[in-house]
């Protein structure tokens, strides 16, 4: 053993020389205080679930210590990252952030935003909901709208579950009938403004419109109905 240790011994003691000072200049260095805009990254969602609240997407972070280990951090290379495999639906919070970071040794963290992150998973389902036609204006005088017709008059909303239980319908841009005189089909968006929901698979249909020409009544019949109206007026006022 003493052999060992006595090998060899001007080496080793050069080396241990080099190392204290080394040790010396990175503790005697002036320290620094560094902030970074560090990504938030998620890995690993269980299959058929969604995260269903708002999670930041960058942390801020304050980093003290040696300027020659803060000269070798680059932004681009620290990320926070949050394992989120086997977890089951439900809300998790997850602390100690700073335990994630992938700093180089001799660094430290002294001030981090947020320093935890409540994660809400949930189930993803799928919902059939009805299309409502939503109509502006009217067809030119003289016409009327005989029909209005929407393919596909249901589509499927996918997404967190709690959201989709408040969805009952979804609803198509607006069909402007200003002017109109004669029938016509139009392929237009749907629109929905959910958070955690989207549509599945179509995100446009068809509204189908047909124009009828008002009938207008003979004259003799058309003086009678307003011979009508005035003794129901009259009638009314006394």
């Amino acid at each position: 053993m003493f052999k060992l240790l006595t090998e060899n011994w001007t080496f080793k003691l050069i080396s241990l020389v080099l190392a204290l000072m080394l040790w010396m200049f990175i503790m005697g260095e002036r320290r620094l205080e560094v902030g970074y805009r560090v990504p938030l990254e998620l890995q690993n969602i269980p299959k058929e679930l969604m995260v269903a609240n708002e999670v930041p997407s960058l942390v801020d972070v304050r980093v003290s210590g040696p300027r020659t280990l803060q000269m070798k951090v680059s932004p681009n290379d620290i990320s926070i990252i949050v394992d989120l495999v086997d977890l089951k639906p439900g809300l998790t919070t997850f602390k100690q952030l700073e335990e994630r970071l992938n700093l180089p040794s001799g660094l430290r963290v002294t001030r981090l935003s947020p320093s935890f992150i409540d994660l809400k998973l949930e189930r993803i389902k799928q919902k059939l909901v009805p299309v409502k036609i939503a109509l502006a204006g009217e067809p030119l005088s003289g016409f009327k709208v005989h029909n209005v017709r929407v393919v596909p008059d249901e589509v499927i909303i996918e997404g967190g579950e709690t959201e989709l239980k408040s969805i009952s319908e979804v609803t198509t841009e607006e069909v402007n009938l200003n002017g109109v005189n004669e029938g016509f089909s139009l392929i237009v968006p749907l629109v929905h403004r959910g958070t955690y929901t989207h549509f599945k698979d179509e995100k446009t249909t068809e509204v189908q419109v047909e124009i009828q020409p008002v009938k207008l009544l003979p004259p003799a019949d058309q003086n009678n109905i307003e011979l009508q109206h005035a003794e129901e007026k009259a009638e009314g006022e006394s």
